[in-house]
C-alpha cells in the first residue's frame, strides 16, 4: 500500500498545509464507530493498493483527533462530515465529498483541473 500518513497534531496539519503548496494532499477523515465510514474507508484503501498515481494520502481518525477535525472544518472552510475527503492545493480545499459519494475514481479529474 501507498505510504499513508495519519494527521494526529497541529503539526502534522501545518506540514500538510506546506506540502500542499508544492503537491496537493488528500485527507480522509474516518470515524472509527461508523459503520458507512468503514465501508467507504475499506473501498478507498482498496482502490489506493491498486492506484498506479502518486498521491499524498492523510488520514485522520476524528474521533481520537476530533480536535485535528475542527481545525481542518475551520482551516479548509468545510462542513465537517464522516466519511470525508478533501483535496488541498495551495493551502485551500479545492474539493471535498462525503459518505457514499467518495470515490477515488474522481481525484484524477479533480487533479487535473490545477496542473
Amino acid at each position: 500500500m501507498k505510504n499513508i500518513k495519519e494527521l494526529q497534531s497541529t503539526e502534522d496539519l501545518d506540514l500538510l498545509i506546506e506540502r500542499s503548496k508544492e503537491k496537493p494532499q488528500i485527507i480522509f477523515k474516518h470515524s472509527t464507530s461508523c459503520s458507512i465510514s468503514a465501508f467507504v474507508k475499506n473501498r478507498v484503501y482498496k482502490q489506493l493498493k491498486s492506484d498506479s498515481q502518486d498521491l499524498d494520502f492523510n488520514y485522520l481518525d476524528l474521533i481520537q483527533y476530533r480536535n485535528i477535525s475542527n481545525l481542518i472544518a475551520d482551516r479548509f472552510q468545510v462542513i465537517h462530515e464522516s466519511p470525508q475527503i478533501i483535496v488541498v492545493s495551495k493551502g485551500q480545499s479545492i474539493y471535498n465529498a462525503s459518505h457514499l459519494d467518495i470515490s477515488m475514481d474522481a481525484l484524477p479529474v479533480v487533479l487535473e483541473k490545477i496542473s
